[in-house]
């Protein structure tokens, strides 16, 4: 274990940690960023997995949010073009809850924020026999914006941070913070060894999250110096609904809006909910009143009915937004605070409120910026143009697809579009070298492999069964109950024979 002093301790390894942590070892700081669970296990594998401007933001007055929001979500298209791209969405009109003017007015401004962008300005459409949607739907409007698998965004910064020197660890929660001689002294528990050790930092970064005011009750004599209120969104997951690959964005009475999401070629998503959540956020889960409310706003659009037979999977997340006072969870903002806690000759501690997926690098910038009194010796911002890993030398993830096609013969459609759209150029760093399917070594089904698995728990800090189905890939909605157990099983042994050698393991961790 290294003992040296660090410059910035992050806790919280989800997507604003990763990027904090990121940024600051990119700059020439030491840096360690210590998560409790998995890497994105919380908030950050749990969104819409859109990075977008916010159309809807623009009713509340947050113009300075959309432009910013809109700006990242062009530079993130070329940060990591085989992990996202654009997608067109479709709004279609309904006169008794928002006024064409408005909408037209609304799109105007949103394509007004995002100058320049490379992608299609709004259009008004008009709606055929053909469509999907019910009949007393005749225009909406078309605009664009992007998807992105929200996890695999949080495991690239992370596996960046780490290969530009930084020592970033999952299951290690740090259970208690105390200011000494200038310093940070941090005990963490290593939740998979049981075992307790120490590290020192000149500087504390809570990005937890929903954790984040319960974070202070590991700091001794201190009170969060904001609040944030958390708000429940859940999904549903639904074998393919349409053919086209477009999303729809459905407004409702209520205020709130749904989108319709194509979801991996064989799915399509419903999503979000919006509502106040109270309780423990890892406890977090849909009710049946979300189920129902999904449903019924997709029924009031769509010609084919769903019902809750044909949901085939949900998930939930909790969004700390920073508390604002306002009225409804709908309303409140979906903007960031920072709040830096700093003591004559005592070591500073750095806190973040709130912020969204789309927005995540520029607060991960404006975060690192805002320490540079105490690192004058650090670089300046850079992430804006570098690359996350396996973008290197691709335009999009059609380029790694056509190399996987003509190298190798047998590998079915379905595998090549999985591995290129995951991994991207990375995807080398495995499969190099083989020549036939056997060389891959034990199949596990639907074209994940051992050779992928040993990838994922020695490169991508998998330690568990649900970290390589649910998050780093999204096989388990694919594979049988057997199947899953058989993966688990065999990261458990992996990572048990790996721990009875502590020296190897803190080598590739």
């Amino acid at each position: 274990m290294d003992n040296s002093v660090l410059d910035i301790a992050v806790v919280g390894g989800g997507i604003n940690g990763a990027g904090i942590a990121l940024d600051a070892v990119g700059r020439g700081l030491n840096v360690a960023l210590y998560e409790a669970d998995d890497f994105g296990c919380g908030t950050s594998s749990a969104s819409s997995k859109l990075l977008h401007g916010g159309l809807r933001y623009l009713e509340l007055g947050e113009f300075t949010l959309v432009k910013k929001a809109l700006a990242e979500r062009d530079t993130m298209l070329k940060k990591a073009p085989f992990l996202i791209w654009p997608l067109c969405f479709c709004l279609p009109h309904r006169p008794h809850l928002r006024p064409v003017w408005m909408i037209r007015v609304g799109l105007f401004l949103y394509d007004f924020l995002a100058r320049p962008t490379s992608l299609p300005s709004c259009q008004f459409i008009r709606f055929d026999d053909h469509q999907v949607l019910k009949n007393d739907l005749l225009f909406g409007f078309e605009y664009s914006d992007c998807w992105v698998d929200d996890a695999r965004l949080v495991i690239l910064n992370i596996m960046d941070a780490a290969e530009r020197g930084a020592e970033v660890r999952n299951r290690c929660k740090v259970t208690q913070a105390t200011r000494k001689n200038g310093l940070w002294e941090l005990e963490i528990l290593d939740l998979q060894t049981q075992t307790r050790f120490i590290r020192w930092s000149k500087c504390l970064v809570n990005a937890t999250g929903p954790w984040v005011e319960q974070f202070f009750e590991c700091i001794s004599s201190m009170i969060p110096p904001c609040s944030v209120r958390l708000v429940k969104g859940s999904h549903l997951v639904l074998p393919k609904l349409y053919e086209a690959n477009k999303a729809y964005i459905l407004q409702n009475k209520d205020g709130r809006v749904v989108f319709v999401l194509p979801y991996l070629d064989r799915f399509s998503m419903i999503g979000t909910t919006d509502i106040e959540f109270k309780g423990d956020p890892i406890d977090v889960s849909i009710d049946q009143s979300e189920i129902e409310y999904l449903l019924n706003v997709y029924n009031q659009y769509f010609q084919n009915p769903v019902s809750f037979s044909d949901v085939y999977w949900s998930f939930s997340g909790v969004r700390p937004l920073y508390e604002d006072a306002s009225v409804s969870a709908q309303k409140v903002t979906r903007d960031y605070r920072l709040e830096l806690d700093e003591k004559e000759n005592e070591a500073p501690l750095l806190s973040i409120f709130g912020g969204k997926l789309t927005t995540y690098r520029v607060l991960a910038q404006e975060a690192v910026n805002s320490l540079f009194a105490y690192f004058p010796h650090m670089g300046g911002a850079w992430t804006e143009c570098s690359l996350l890993p396996g973008s290197e030398n691709i335009t999009s993830f059609k380029d790694v697809e056509d190399d996987l096609k003509r190298r190798f013969h047998w590998m079915d459609c379905f595998s090549v579009h999985r591995l290129a759209t995951t991994y991207g150029a990375r995807v080398w760093v495995w499969l190099e070298g083989a020549r036939f399917q056997n060389d891959l070594g034990q199949s596990f089904g639907f074209g994940l492999t051992q050779r992928e698995v040993d990838y994922l728990i020695h490169f991508e800090y998998v330690r568990s069964g649900d970290d390589l189905l649910w998050r780093r890939t999204k096989l388990g909605l694919y594979l049988s109950d057997i199947q899953k157990k058989a993966v688990t099983e065999y990261i458990e042994k992996a990572i048990k024979n790996t721990l009875e050698d502590h020296s190897s393991f803190f080598n590739f961790i």
